[in-house]
Parts: structure tokens; C-alpha cells; sequence
């Protein structure tokens, strides 16, 4: 037989229970929860009125509900351009990575259960592109484009032998990739110098390629 008088799934699982609750009151002198409401919020902001809420919806209902809201949108084509494209996402990597709870980690109850998911996921990633380039190693991805193009910037500097301090940047870069390479040249004594690709290029340490341009130009770089 089911105990219909067991406490909510919250209390017995979450607590404080009964006991617990009234020892923590009588800890700090009330008798009852609302007492130490009572006391602990200003009268000026306590509402007089009940919440003029509709009643709860069932999880089916709440869902119906949402897909009618959802079906009003009206779906367009993306044209902002400049690095921000739609991406096509394959069934198999939808239904076995991102809607797969196996890789958000049980043991750990706040928002790093899903990073030791996701660095588990990066170091697959980086295992496959070692695999398949034939490289000793092979970093994990970053967050955007534009962090990734200041990082290869700083690393080309640190693992090169060049004494030059410039760093040249293809002028049909995108706006936000050059924004944030001009933030971490600065400091770093890193001379940018701005070039369209098709002439000569200055004495440096290394070069970034936009491709395909945030023109949308496209390039053959083999001679470069």
C-alpha cells in the first residue's frame, strides 16, 4: 500500500522536515514560520492580496500551451552575416550528445555537472583531430572566433623564433574578431598591421586569413 500521508518529495528529499524546522524555530524564538515572517519581512512589502494567478496546468497542458505560443513565430532567414550563421546540427549528434543526460554527471548538483560533461565531450573531440591529422596534440575548441584568433596570435608569438613584434590581419577580417585581437595586441606590446593578403607582406611573426571574408569574398590563399 502507498503511504498517502508521506511528506512532498521536496521536504523528503531536499528537508528541512518537520522536527528539523521546528528546532531551527525554536533556535531563534518563534513558534511558527510565520512569525519569523512576520518579523523578518517590513509590513510595507508584504502583499495584501492574493497573486491573481490562473490555476496550475498538468505538464501536458503547460506543453500545449507552449507549442501554441511557439507556432505564432514567424521562422525567417538569418542575413546578419558577419561571422553569425546558422549551422546545421545532425540527428546523431543531437539525440547522443546534447540531448543524451548521460553526459551531465550525477554526482555533482549545480551547473559543473554539465562542464565534466562537456570536457569529457572536448577531450573525444581532441582525441578524433589528433587521430585523424596525425598531430601529437590538438587543442580544444574555444567559445568564439574572435577569442580563437587572439589565442593563435599569442601562441604564434610565445613558440616562434621571429624577433619581429608584427602580427599581420587580413583586412577583410570580421568587425568582433578584430575588436578583440587590437584588446590583446595592445598590452602584450603587439603591433598590428591591417594588409590585404593579395600584396606584399610586412616582416612578421605571423598571419591571420579570414576565409571566407566578412565580405564574403573568397580567396585561393595556395600562394601566400
Amino acid at each position: 500500500m502507498t503511504d498517502l500521508s508521506a511528506p512532498p518529495f521536496a521536504t523528503r528529499h531536499i528537508g528541512p522536515n518537520a522536527d528539523e524546522q521546528q528546532r531551527m524555530l525554536e533556535a531563534v524564538g518563534f513558534e511558527t514560520v510565520a512569525d519569523l515572517v512576520a518579523v523578518a519581512v517590513p509590513e510595507g512589502i508584504r502583499a495584501k492580496d492574493r497573486l491573481k494567478l490562473p490555476a496550475a496546468a498538468s505538464e501536458t497542458e503547460a506543453i500545449a500551451e507552449l507549442r501554441a505560443l511557439a507556432d505564432r513565430n514567424q521562422v525567417a532567414t538569418s542575413m546578419i552575416g558577419l561571422g553569425y550563421y546558422d549551422t546545421i546540427t545532425p540527428a546523431v549528434i543531437r539525440r547522443n550528445l546534447l540531448e543524451n543526460p548521460g553526459w551531465y554527471t550525477a554526482y555533482t548538483p549545480y551547473q559543473p555537472e554539465i562542464s565534466q560533461g562537456r570536457l569529457e565531450a572536448l577531450l573525444n573531440f581532441q582525441t578524433v583531430v589528433s587521430d585523424l591529422t596525425g598531430l601529437p596534440v590538438a587543442g580544444a575548441s574555444l567559445l568564439d572566433e574572435g577569442t580563437a584568433a587572439a589565442e593563435a596570435m599569442t601562441l604564434a608569438r610565445r613558440a616562434g623564433k621571429s624577433k619581429s613584434d608584427v602580427f599581420v590581419v587580413d583586412t577583410d577580417v570580421l568587425p568582433q574578431t578584430r575588436a578583440v585581437l587590437e584588446t590583446r595586441a595592445e598590452p602584450l606590446g603587439i603591433e598590428l598591421r591591417f594588409a590585404d593578403l593579395d600584396g606584399e607582406l610586412p616582416e612578421c611573426y605571423g598571419v591571420l586569413v579570414q576565409y571566407p571574408g566578412a565580405s564574403g569574398r573568397v580567396r585561393d590563399f595556395r600562394g601566400l
